[in-house]
């Protein structure tokens, strides 16, 4: 018997091999598009999540300008950002079948059918992890620590307790009110009080906030098969009370920087007078649950935290 020849077949393949790769490369960058990409980061949410790190740590730091370590801020911001970033991602590779169902979503890139979902997964694992070393590298053990538990509570405890039961708005507003504490951590490498209460008014402020979006789009919700508390409460009364107690909660919270030092006077007033109004839409929100009252409490709470957070600086700094 003649020996088979393989020789010629196997330069043939490793002469195809190149070019199938360079192919395949390609075909990715061409199905790819940044634009997708960066929706996939949630910017919004992001550009949130780095307001709120900054914010914690200029209130960590001493109180004036020049004390203000700037390089360690901005790794402390970009580490953060990767991670929010990589969470985000993460939530819509678990969720592109519910968003693909809800009309405010179904256009994002992976509901859509726009971008492979092993891409999508790749590219939010990579941000997550880019992230939390960063911070870890760059930061502080601590922060990056952090930053690991609101990832893992955002993705693994949160994203699926979504389809189960309304409190996973409870449960998603912990990691959503972490990264002050990052902040604070990144400044001084230990939580504090004042931490805490940083900590504090952002859980409560989500409350409210997300109960008014759920509102407006609880037929959105109950067609992507998420019970949120607007769905199996059609009357809306168990979420106009609920937004309401969680606002007058917040009302001594958000006074809680100044008797722990960090802020004086000027803090105190503008964080009552704030804190009063975003009350007042939460009552008339719970007293008359339409999407006009919702949407006009989902603005309120838009100007709300921005501007404690804004008072709460200017009175620490100067």
């Amino acid at each position: 018997m003649e020996s088979l020849d393989l020789a010629p077949r196997s330069e043939a393949l490793e002469g195809a091999a190149p070019g199938l790769a360079e192919s395949l490369v390609q075909n990715l960058a061409q199905s790819v598009r940044p634009a997708d990409l960066l929706e996939l980061t949630k910017p919004r949410i992001t550009t949130m999540v780095a307001v709120t790190t900054a914010a914690g740590f200029v209130m960590a730091s001493a109180g004036s300008l020049a004390s203000i370590d700037l390089v360690l801020l901005a790794n402390a911001l970009l580490g953060t950002a990767l991670v929010a970033s990589g969470a985000s991602a993460l939530n819509q590779v678990w969720e592109r079948d519910v968003d693909a169902r809800m009309r405010r979503t179904a256009n994002r890139p992976l509901a859509s059918g726009r971008m492979d979902p092993d891409v999508g997964l790749l590219w939010a694992v990579g941000l997550a992890v880019a992230g939390v070393t960063w911070l870890a590298l760059t930061v502080n053990l601590l922060t990056s620590l952090l930053g690991a538990l609101t990832l893992a509570g955002y993705v693994f405890v949160y994203t699926p307790m979504k389809r189960l039961s309304p409190l996973s708005t409870v449960v998603g507003a912990i990691p959503g009110a972490v990264p002050p504490m990052m902040g604070w951590a990144a400044a001084r490498d230990v939580l504090e009080p004042g931490a805490w209460a940083l900590f504090g008014i952002l859980f409560l402020w989500q409350l409210p906030h997300f109960l008014a979006i759920a509102w407006m789009y609880r037929a959105d919700y109950e067609r992507g098969g998420m019970p949120m508390l607007p769905v199996i409460d059609p009357a809306g009364t168990r979420t106009g009370r609920q937004a309401l107690l969680y606002a007058a909660a917040l009302v001594p919270v958000s006074l809680l920087p100044t008797p722990l030092g960090l802020t004086g006077g000027v803090y105190f007033v503008g964080a009552l007078v704030l804190s009063l109004g975003f009350l007042a839409s939460s009552w008339t929100f719970q007293r008359q649950r339409t999407n006009v009252t919702a949407r006009k409490l989902l603005l309120v709470s838009v100007v709300y935290l921005p501007a404690v957070l804004a008072v709460m600086l200017l009175d620490r700094v100067f």
